[in-house]
């Protein structure tokens, strides 16, 4: 039996989607050139898009997919056959294809742009990573819009539970807004409270290391402390708790993004951790940080994060929802 042949289209600045001869060549050059650059230089390899979108590709092709990526060529001379669009606003400029398609993952238009956009490029289904993100959309869209996580694949992220631990405690600051009051307000006041303890700590702020350092101090903690105001799904602790390592969570539940609360019902609840369950740790608020962190610590060696990784996140989990919302938008 032929294998279904999937047609991605990516835009972003890791992969460039350039409609013409040898454009398919030119933008995987780019790729090579930009990952030996940046390897070189320490720095963040890929964005989270174009991780999400990597991470989608392997999915869809380890349940038989014949996956195929910006081959605008193909999708022009099928144009019944539905697409998946992904990536950066650039893309919107330069998809120019009849196909019907889905867009994500990738960054969403806000509300008052969605519709133009959504016809130039004939998207019939937008995606947001979870269902508090798609909120924000749904008076626009309705069902239009519809969750689609970033699968994790357990394989680049090994069981590093039961390792030889040299910290305590590992703090990813994702704090993105009011830095100056938040940050000792929360990340500091934590800080307090593990010397306090006697334990030690060690602290990764967003954006500012590269990957290997994250991935060595998971090797050396023995649990993190996720700070960041909401995600709508969050990459960095969902790694960490493929790895192993439980999770205790900032999580007001208020949104902050000054550009979203405009966009936003104005009694949409938010998370920072929107994929979570009692199997990955815990979650507090401010007035609670010395307690449930304590509450936390005594219960660390009882969670299953990885358990949690596997069962909700799979690629083979995010992919089959994609292919229903491509079937879904063919119709």
């Amino acid at each position: 039996m032929a294998r279904r042949r999937i047609d991605l289209i990516y835009h972003g600045y890791e992969l460039h989607a350039l409609d013409r001869p040898l454009g398919r060549v030119q933008s995987e050059l780019r790729l090579k050139a930009r990952t030996v650059y940046r390897g070189l230089r320490r720095r963040q390899l890929y964005t989270g898009f174009y991780t999400a979108f990597q991470n989608l590709r392997q999915g869809l092709t380890s349940l038989g997919m014949d996956v195929h990526v910006n081959d605008f060529a193909h999708a022009r001379r099928h144009p019944q056959q539905p697409i998946g669009i992904s990536g950066y606003p650039g893309v919107y400029d330069r998809v120019r294809l009849p196909n019907p398609a889905i867009f994500g993952p990738g960054f969403v238009p806000p509300p008052h742009e969605i519709e133009a956009i959504g016809e130039r490029c004939n998207i019939k289904i937008f995606t947001a990573p979870s269902e508090w993100a798609c909120k924000i959309w749904r008076p626009t869209l309705g069902d239009r819009v519809q969750p689609l996580f970033a699968p994790i694949i357990l394989s680049d992220w090994p069981d590093v539970s039961q390792g030889t631990k040299t910290n305590d405690v590992l703090i990813y600051d994702k704090i993105r807004w009011q830095r100056e009051e938040l940050v000792p307000r929360i990340h500091g006041r934590l800080e307090a409270h593990l010397r306090q303890r006697g334990l030690t700590s060690q602290t990764l702020r967003y954006g500012a290391h590269h990957g290997s350092d994250f991935r060595a101090a998971l090797g050396r903690s023995r649990a993190m402390v996720f700070l960041c105001e909401h995600e709508t799904q969050g990459l960095a602790y969902q790694e960490a708790m493929a790895s192993g390592i439980p999770i205790l969570a900032w999580d007001e539940g208020r949104l902050i993004d000054p550009t979203e609360r405009k966009m936003a019902p104005a009694d949409l609840v938010v998370s920072s951790v929107p994929y979570f369950d009692a199997r990955c740790g815990m979650t507090f608020t401010e007035p609670q940080i010395e307690d449930a962190f304590d509450r936390f610590w005594s219960a660390r060696k009882e969670f299953r994060p990885r358990d949690y990784v596997a069962e909700m996140l799979s690629p083979e989990k995010s992919a089959q929802i994609y292919l229903d919302l491509l079937d879904r938008a063919a119709r």
